[in-house]
């Protein structure tokens, strides 16, 4: 008889942890706690700009105090990295408090499929289910096209579409001044890229596109990365995480050259693939991420 395993840790932020990264930049840590992203509070003289809010209304009560706390009377703004519920299912909470902007894909995307992701994250666990209640999807006060930057007063915040690559309005967050690279899903730290690869149900993420993506991150030269999950580290974190999706491509892409159907394709590079990096967590995206790349070849 095999042991039970634990269950997860309910995905909630605990906004205690939140600690400076730069200047007057914030960071509410994930604390390896899965569905759980790191936070970000940017601060300017004006301003001070929220970055994701976790997921559902109590995640985002905690984030907006933490918020105000930090904003000491400022005026508040917020924005989201993607559409996905664990990073901005809790803005309901900033109502008549801030103003949400995105990008103009990603509130579309949210319209699109909100309510199904919703009803997908609730069947993770009655952890998750709770954090859920009572939910309400929101519309942003503002969206851009291509890219837009924020004065907080003194800091400039840019904030752009990426283009689909992990969802169709993917979008970086950078604090100009002290080069601090909010990154949202895009990047990873310690963990595989989650490629939300669901046909037929979900098939906008791109790894190649994604791949591009990565390297245009890397050109911006951020002092500092915010990954979606994991640790805050240096630009290291993109190069690492793109130099494994093109181990992955190039990989996959020889199979499937070779007729090898998507199913024998993951059997085989999976467990290779998984050993490359046997610390990080979270290796069921691998082979999510295989039979993204393995579409992508052959059509």
């Amino acid at each position: 008889m095999s042991e039970q395993q634990p269950a997860p840790p309910p995905p909630t932020i605990d906004p205690a942890g939140i600690y400076e990264v730069a200047s007057g930049v914030w960071v509410i840590p994930d604390d390896g706690v899965p569905l759980v992203p790191n936070v970000g509070v940017i601060l300017g003289e004006d301003a001070a700009l929220v970055v994701d809010t976790g997921m559902g209304p109590a995640n985002g009560t905690a984030v907006l105090e933490a918020a105000r706390e930090k904003a000491g009377g400022r005026r508040l703004l917020l924005t989201l990295t993607h559409f996905h519920p664990e990073h901005g299912y809790g803005a309901q909470a900033f109502a008549g408090a801030s103003e949400l902007q995105v990008n103009a894909t990603q509130a579309d995307e949210l319209r699109a499929k909100g309510d199904g992701y919703l009803e997908m994250f609730r069947t993770f666990g009655p952890a998750v289910t709770e954090a859920l209640v009572d939910v309400e999807l929101v519309e942003p006060e503002l969206t851009y096209t291509g890219s837009t930057t924020l004065d907080l007063g003194g800091r400039r915040v840019r904030l752009w579409e990426t283009g689909l690559a992990h969802t169709a309005g993917d979008q970086a967050i950078l604090v100009e001044d002290a080069r601090v690279l909010f990154a949202g899903d895009l990047v990873e730290a310690g963990g595989f890229p989650i490629f939300p690869y669901f046909p037929p149900d979900d098939v906008d993420v791109d790894g190649s596109a994604w791949i591009r993506v990565l390297a245009g991150l890397e050109e911006e030269a951020p002092r500092l990365v915010v990954p979606g999950h994991g640790p805050v580290g240096d630009a290291s974190l993109i190069a690492t995480q793109r130099a494994f999706m093109e181990r992955m491509r190039e990989e996959t892409f020889a199979l499937a050259d070779d007729g090898v159907t998507a199913d024998d394709t993951v059997a085989r590079l999976e467990p290779d693939l998984q050993a490359l990096h046997p610390d990080w967590v979270q290796p069921e995206w691998v082979g999510f991420g295989i039979r993204c790349f393995h579409a992508e070849r052959t059509g």
